[in-house]
């Protein structure tokens, strides 16, 4: 391994740092059972570690505290999460050496991981919503059948397996309510709004007795044999209307169950009520809609107030 262009020469430190590096990953290995990758990317941020101490004229087992913070102070242009990988590499390997008795104090051990922060789900504008909904032809009995899917879906929020696994006794058209099983068994009552509640009653009458034909299945959403949509269909179902309505970026069908939470708590919707409608079972999952809301209301802060 070079550590530098300019000295093509391997110092006997880096190759003493090799060895200490393959013998400790190739035992963590043997205990938990790491994978490739896993090792590949251990092995990538000690060797470069290293390669920064050998500048500094030290080594990995005499490295402190105040190497590795300058160390990765000087990775200033790396994401939260290659810092933090970093760093969780660094205690894997200080704290085996340590284990085992090699090295009295681990670097690492009063390091504070980077907060990583949730990643914003991806979402649609309300115009995107109306546009993809508008994409599939209602006047033929496959169009209207997505068309009512994905009027279903974002009235609901339903997940997508929740969706095409839908019967036809999980509907009540009286009420306008469907009956959803969701994670763990776990049911739950979602309204269906008059829109998707007009889209499903004309998809009834006119277009689902022509997909099921004489097949007894009681899917709600059969496909064109009449058997049970899989995830999968619908996935590229969804991808072929989003191009249609001429949407480039990149869709799936849980976008429509973001859009969905997205525009209840932007219209007001209280937290606790978009949790139950959802299924999650605890209000920190669903919390993350609310920095998409307020994101939105910077967003328009600073588009439309004269100091924004």
């Amino acid at each position: 391994m070079k550590t530098t262009t300019d000295n093509p020469v391997e110092t006997a430190r880096m190759q003493e740092a090799k060895q200490v590096i393959d013998r400790v990953l190739d035992a963590l290995w043997m205990e938990r059972g790491i994978s490739d990758n896993t090792l590949a990317a251990y092995r990538s941020d000690l060797a470069d570690f290293a390669v920064w101490l050998d500048r500094k004229e030290t080594s990995l087992q005499q490295a402190q505290d105040a190497d590795l913070r300058l160390y990765l102070a000087s990775l200033d242009r790396s994401s939260m999460r290659t810092l933090s990988r970093r760093l969780s590499s660094m205690r894997q390997f200080f704290g085996y050496l340590v284990r085992e008795g090699q090295m009295k104090h681990d670097p690492s051990a009063r390091i504070e991981s980077p907060r990583l922060g949730r990643p914003l789900p991806k979402s649609l504008t309300e115009e995107e919503v109306e546009a993809l909904l508008e994409a599939p032809d209602a006047g033929t009995p496959l169009g209207l059948r997505d068309r009512c899917m994905l009027e279903v879906l974002y009235a609901t929020g339903l997940r997508v397996s929740e969706l095409v696994n839908l019967t036809l006794t999980q509907i009540n058209q009286r009420q306008g309510l469907v009956r959803v099983i969701g994670k763990g068994n776990k049911e739950r009552l979602v309204p269906l709004g008059q829109e998707a509640l007009d889209w499903l009653q004309k998809y009834l009458q006119d277009a689902r007795p022509v997909l099921a034909k004489n097949h007894a299945i009681d899917s709600l959403f059969p496909t064109r044999r009449g058997g049970r949509m899989t995830r999968q269909a619908f996935w590229h179902l969804i991808k072929r209307h989003a191009r249609r309505a001429g949407l480039d970026k990149p869709l799936s069908p849980h976008v429509l169950r973001h859009a969905f939470a997205t525009h209840l708590l932007n219209h007001g919707a209280d937290l606790r009520v978009v949790q139950m409608l959802l299924g999650h079972s605890d209000i920190s999952t669903t919390q993350i809609y609310t920095h998409v809301a307020r994101e939105r209301l910077k967003n328009l802060h600073a588009e439309h107030h004269p100091r924004g």
